[in-house]
């Protein structure tokens, strides 16, 4: 009797474990579908943004015609017309950041747009190469959780004048350089494996999943949560 006991109990713990880590794992599994269909989308707006702009400078020659037209004939009213209408048009389809990369210029102009749409202070300075080893959706991945954490962060900060968030891409010792950094109301300075340990939901997922993507790449991950202020710094090979 005790040894059957002992089996259901076993049995028990086994299947407990198993579906906890089922769970966890299903949960990981949707939230990175969604987070790569939101980057799917993304980067097919901004394409779209592009190919917008290309059929612009294809018309550039037409615009002038119009414009010189209206000059000959001294319809100065119906030039100015015609130039705001030309403006706005430019203003719909212009783009906030430009990297040289078409996925990165995606992910920083909707994520930083939104954030300073909530009153964040932003300072971003970004150049990509054209080629890189990590894939763009790696790289937006990486980008969109540093970002979504730093604006949660800046959320809970009180004083909405002290809330930022800081953004740099560069290329660092022949790696590419990501430097991500916000405001937090936390003081307290905290190793990698414990601030991931310690973040639950969304947030402990992103984190998780950045390691896993730098890792793949054999690169080089670092948090570092100072009085008022934290930051990650992140390095891929080319």
């Amino acid at each position: 009797m005790g040894i059957l006991l002992a089996e259901i109990f076993v049995t028990v713990i086994l299947t407990a474990g198993i579906t906890a880590f089922m769970i966890r794992r299903y949960d990981e599994k949707k939230i990175w579908e969604y987070q790569d269909m939101i980057l799917k989308t993304q980067r097919e707006e901004i394409q779209s943004i592009y190919k917008t702009m290309r059929g612009w400078r294809h018309d550039y020659h037409n615009h002038m015609q119009k414009i010189k037209a209206h000059l000959a004939l001294n319809q100065i009213e119906e030039l100015k017309d015609y130039l705001n209408r030309l403006e706005e048009d430019l203003d719909a389809i212009d783009i906030a950041i430009k990297t040289g990369n078409v996925s990165v210029d995606a992910i920083l102009s909707s994520k930083l747009s939104a954030a300073s749409g909530r009153g964040i202070s932003i300072n971003c300075k970004a150049k990509v190469p054209e080629t890189l080893a990590v894939s763009d959706v790696d790289l937006c991945v990486i980008l969109g959780n540093l970002i979504d954490n730093g604006v949660e962060a800046c959320g809970r900060v009180k004083e909405k004048e002290k809330r930022f968030l800081r953004v740099y891409i560069g290329i660092f010792k022949e790696q590419l350089y990501i430097s991500v950094s916000n405001s937090t109301n936390e003081a307290k300075r905290r190793l990698n494996r414990e601030l991931i340990s310690k973040k639950m939901g969304n947030h402990g997922h992103g984190l998780r999943r950045i390691d896993r993507i730098v890792g793949k790449y054999s690169g080089f991950v670092n948090r570092k949560n100072e009085p008022g202020v934290f930051a990650t710094e992140v390095m891929l090979p080319l």
